[in-house]
C-alpha cells in the first residue's frame, strides 16, 4: 500500500491516521432514537410468500416489511435449500440508485450457507440492475432526479432519514424469519448500500458483524469538496441552483454522517476500499475505520483492505473472498 500513491485525496500514509474532528449536531442521537421509535412498534414482518426462482439450490421467499412509518418494503429472502438449522444470517443493502431486482442476481451468501435478506431501496431501482419494487410515498420539497437531494433542506424529511430506518427495520425482520438465529447476524453492503450498512452498525446494537466496502455518506464535507462525480454531484448540482442553500443542507447531512454511526458501532468490522475511488473517497471510509467504536468502550475486531490501483470497483471478487473467510471465523457458518 505504501509504495502506491491514489489518484486524487491524501497519500495512502495519511489515510491511515486520518481521524478528522465529526460534523455533528448535539441531538445526533435525539434524532435517531425518536426516528426509530416512531417507526418500531408493530412486528415488522407483513408477509412471507414463497417464489420460485427458478433455482435448485435455493429456496427463495418474497418477504414485505414494515419499514420508515409502517411504510411497506420489499425484500428478497434466499437460503439453502433444505438447510436443517436455524442459520447464521446477512442482510445486504444495494447501491445507489439499484432495487432488489431478481434473485438470482445475489447469490453469493446463500451459497456460502447463510440465511441471506437482501432489503429493497425505497423510491429507487431505475438507474441500473433489474429494477426494484417500493415506492417512496413521503413526498418532499422539489429537488434533482437523484435520492442524494430529495428533501435536502430539512433532516426529518431527507431520503436517507427513511432508507436508514428501513435498513434497521430489515435487521428485525430478518430476525423474525424462520431458519435464522437471530443472535449472527451480520449487515453487509458497497458503496450506498456500505453508508446503510455502517449507520445499521450504529443504530443497532446487538449486532454481529458489519461488512462495508466503499461507503458512501461517509465523510461527507469533504467528498463534496473532492468530486463532482454521482451520488455527491448531484448535491453539489443542486447547491449550484439553490446559492445560500449550504448551511440547512450540510445540517441535514450531518445526521446521515457515517463517521458518526461509526463512532457508536460495536460489531466486529471489515472494510474495503479502492484508493483511487472517486465516487466514494477513501478518506471517509479511514475516518469511520480509524473512528470506529470509539464512543462505546468497546474495541471490537476490525480491519481494512485497501486496494491501490482500484477505484469504485475496489477489491471486486478479489474482496469478496476476503469477505466471506473473515465472516465464517465471526459468525461460524
Amino acid at each position: 500500500m505504501r509504495g502506491a500513491v491514489p489518484a486524487f485525496d491524501l497519500p495512502p500514509a495519511e489515510l491511515e491516521n486520518h481521524r478528522p474532528a465529526p460534523h455533528e449536531p448535539a441531538d445526533f442521537d435525539a434524532f435517531w432514537q425518536a426516528t426509530l421509535k416512531e417507526s418500531g412498534q408493530a412486528e415488522p414482518v407483513l408477509s412471507v410468500r414463497p417464489f420460485d426462482s427458478g433455482l435448485r439450490l435455493v429456496e427463495t421467499w418474497d418477504v414485505t416489511f414494515r419499514g420508515f412509518a409502517g411504510d411497506p418494503v420489499r425484500a428478497w429472502y434466499t437460503r439453502p435449500a433444505e438447510a436443517p438449522r436455524p442459520l447464521p444470517a446477512v442482510v445486504e443493502y444495494a447501491g445507489y440508485g439499484r432495487g432488489r431486482g431478481l434473485p438470482h442476481e445475489r447469490l453469493t451468501w446463500a451459497a456460502a450457507g447463510y440465511a441471506h435478506l437482501l432489503m429493497d431501496n425505497r423510491g429507487q431501482g431505475d438507474q441500473y440492475g433489474c429494477g426494484g419494487d417500493t415506492p417512496d410515498p413521503h413526498a418532499t420539497a422539489p429537488s434533482g432526479p437523484g435520492p442524494a437531494v430529495r428533501g435536502l433542506l430539512d433532516p426529518r424529511d431527507y431520503h436517507y432519514r427513511r432508507l436508514i430506518t428501513d435498513a434497521v427495520r430489515a435487521v428485525a425482520a430478518l430476525r423474525a424469519l424462520p431458519g435464522v438465529d437471530g443472535s449472527r447476524v451480520a449487515a453487509v453492503g458497497n458503496s450506498q448500500g456500505g453508508g446503510l450498512a455502517l449507520a445499521v452498525a450504529g443504530l443497532v446494537p446487538d449486532l454481529a458483524a458489519v461488512l462495508v466496502s466503499a461507503p458512501f455518506l461517509c465523510g461527507i464535507r469533504r467528498a463534496l469538496e473532492l468530486t463532482d462525480a454521482a451520488p455527491y454531484g448531484e448535491i453539489t448540482a443542486y447547491l449550484a441552483v439553490h446559492r445560500g442553500a449550504e448551511a440547512a443542507a450540510y445540517r441535514t447531512l450531518s445526521y446521515v454522517e457515517g463517521v458518526s454511526f461509526a463512532r457508536r458501532a460495536t460489531a466486529p468490522a471489515h472494510f474495503g476500499i479502492g484508493l483511487r475511488d472517486t465516487v466514494c473517497p477513501p478518506s471517509g471510509a479511514y475516518a469511520a475505520y480509524n473512528r470506529y467504536a470509539e464512543l462505546t468502550g468497546h474495541d471490537p475486531l476490525k480491519e481494512i483492505h485497501p486496494y491501490p490501483f482500484n477505484q469504485h470497483e475496489g477489491g471486486d471478487a478479489v474482496h469478496v473472498r476476503r469477505q466471506l473467510t473473515w465472516l465464517d471465523g465471526i459468525l461460524g457458518g
